[in-house]
């Protein structure tokens, strides 16, 4: 699957699992989750490519159980538990 549509699967799924999400332009220094106001956010920077966005989203909800349930087979779930393992 092409990372663009990854990328667009995971942000669903961040959805789903609770958190809010906010493109904005960061100047390549990447953006990540945080809590804010009682609520979780992903901030994902236009400055990078497909690829490095996909990275942020994945990290973010990497060790949400209901992100793994979510993103229930495919290439997303792989991605969510090889990270898993890595880390």
């Amino acid at each position: 699957m092409h990372a663009v549509e990854l990328l667009e699967q995971a942000e669903r799924v961040a959805q789903q699992v609770g958190y809010r999400l906010r493109h904005e332009w960061l100047d390549g220094n990447g953006g990540g989750a945080c809590m804010f106001g009682g609520q979780k956010w992903i901030f994902i920077d236009l400055a990078l490519n497909s690829s490095d966005q996909l990275n942020v989203v994945i990290e973010a909800i990497q060790g949400d159980p209901a992100a793994e349930s979510a993103a229930a087979a495919g290439e997303l779930r792989q991605l969510l538990l090889a990270r898993k393992t890595t880390i």
